[in-house]
């Protein structure tokens, strides 16, 4: 049995069912609609489609994130058992969840001075920061230790690729990320913005393209550039989505016919209500591992 738990924050966007078939423990952002709080406890109190439904009605939607106090009674009965913690939260670029956890960590280290708790920034979102859990998941279950897998995730978290592309502009608009003009026109124009994660862990626009089917292209194209082993690359893609499921699959079939040689068929997961409440409906994005961000 491990003497170590691996946890993360519901932001990593995997399933309920993903998350225990692989041991991942969670910890639950909030978010609210319309005022009403709610834990983003992956689609079970709303589901996803009612979720962006909502939103597309007008539903007045915010986000708030793990605090220290919350964080310290999630480790805690970890620490009680007898465990030590690897803990990745969600990336500093876009959250400060990640200082919440190390304000805990230093709380609990007074209590629990013999174990060890380990946090890490992901500089990940969504199903890519998922992506990274899955693959922690695969290094404990191969009889790699705590320290082990510390020092390969600090190693390689910048290996990680997000590819993002939406069909609906409104929220980025409504978050400010576009200007009103640059929505409408975006809209009138058909303009997909494509989006990766950067060096520091934020979200930064890289392209522009008109259509979506254009942008897929786009996507996958970035894959054949920055992907591991190029064509040849051998390990696992995620692909998410908000409330456009068909989108997604024409994505994941077009990297599987580029990609012959995935370690396993594509998992398509559904972006969450954190990272949704931002992102809005018609998100879609495309995760794997590759060269240095």
């Amino acid at each position: 049995m491990s003497t170590f738990i691996l946890s993360c924050c519901s932001t990593a966007d995997l399933s309920k069912d993903h998350f225990i078939k692989r041991n991942i423990n969670y910890v639950p952002f909030h978010f609210y609609v319309n005022g009403k709080h709610y834990y983003d406890d992956l689609g079970q109190t709303i589901s996803f489609d009612k979720f962006y439904e909502m939103m597309k009605q007008g539903a007045d939607v915010k986000t708030s994130q793990v605090n220290q106090s919350e964080f310290i009674k999630h480790f805690t009965p970890f620490l009680e058992s007898g465990k030590d913690i690897l803990h990745v939260s969600l990336s500093s670029g876009i959250s400060g969840a990640y200082n919440s956890a190390l304000i805990a960590k230093t709380e609990l280290e007074k209590s629990f001075p013999e174990r060890k708790i380990y946090i890490v920034d992901s500089l990940a979102a969504a199903s890519g920061y998922g992506l990274l859990m899955d693959k922690l998941a695969d290094l404990r279950d191969s009889g790699k230790n705590l320290d082990e897998i510390y020092q390969w995730i600090e190693k390689n978290k910048l290996k990680l690729h997000h590819w993002f592309t939406s069909m609906d502009l409104t929220f980025y608009v409504k978050g400010g990320r576009l200007s009103k003009t640059a929505g409408f026109f975006g809209g009138l124009f058909n303009i997909c913005p494509i989006c990766n994660m950067n060096e520091v862990g934020e979200l930064t626009p890289m392209l522009k393209v008109r259509s979506k089917q254009k942008a897929f292209v786009e996507m996958v194209g970035k894959m054949a550039q920055c992907a591991d082993k190029g064509l040849d690359y051998s390990e696992k893609c995620f692909i998410s989505h908000s409330n456009c499921y068909e989108d997604a699959l024409t994505l994941a079939h077009l990297v599987e016919e580029k990609f012959k040689k995935l370690s396993e068929p594509i998992t398509i997961h559904s972006i969450g209500t954190t990272i949704g409440s931002h992102s809005g409906p018609g998100t879609v994005a495309l995760f794997f591992w590759g060269t240095e961000r």
